[in-house]
């Protein structure tokens, strides 16, 4: 029986990150930190987008509802958009999307948001790391939001 609590005890907790990344850099520079065989933490659930741009708030919103811990949203550097601009819009609303989730109630680290181009492979590493770091020292998300049920009643 204290074996059992020994190895609770030194289990370490590895929150469940989502993690949105621009095809044509971030997920490219993640892609080259597994060819170069780049360690980082298992804890990011990789979801390949356009471009950062493109991410609709309500994308974080439901998954911080769904049980995610963090989210990093990842995109190309300013300036080096393939769409032209699109990075500079996921920068207005990310600056948006962060005052509304701390109004309320969310943990600021909770949301990250990186620049990782393709041949950064050795920087997404660095990313998903602090990322890490960050939502493991607040804990587990504390469902600040409801998921709907869809409207089912009790009766």
């Amino acid at each position: 029986m204290g074996e059992i609590q020994v190895e609770a005890e030194n289990k370490k907790y590895d929150p469940k990150i989502a993690a949105f990344l621009c095809n044509w850099c971030s997920y490219a520079g993640a892609d080259l930190a597994g060819v170069g065989r780049i360690q980082y933490p298992p804890t990011i659930r990789t979801i390949r987008v356009p471009c950062s741009g493109r991410i609709n708030p309500l994308y974080i919103l439901k998954a911080m509802a769904n049980g995610a811990d963090g989210v990093l949203v990842s995109g190309c550097h300013p300036g080096d958009c393939h769409y032209i601009s699109g990075n500079y819009v996921a920068r207005r609303k990310f600056a948006l999307i962060k005052s509304l989730l701390t109004h309320v109630g969310l943990e600021e680290d909770r949301v990250n948001f990186s620049w990782v181009s393709a041949a950064e492979g050795g920087r997404f590493a660095e990313v998903v790391k602090g990322v890490t770091e960050r939502v493991s020292a607040l804990g587990p998300n504390k469902g600040v939001f409801k998921v709907d049920d869809g409207g089912a009643t009790d009766e």
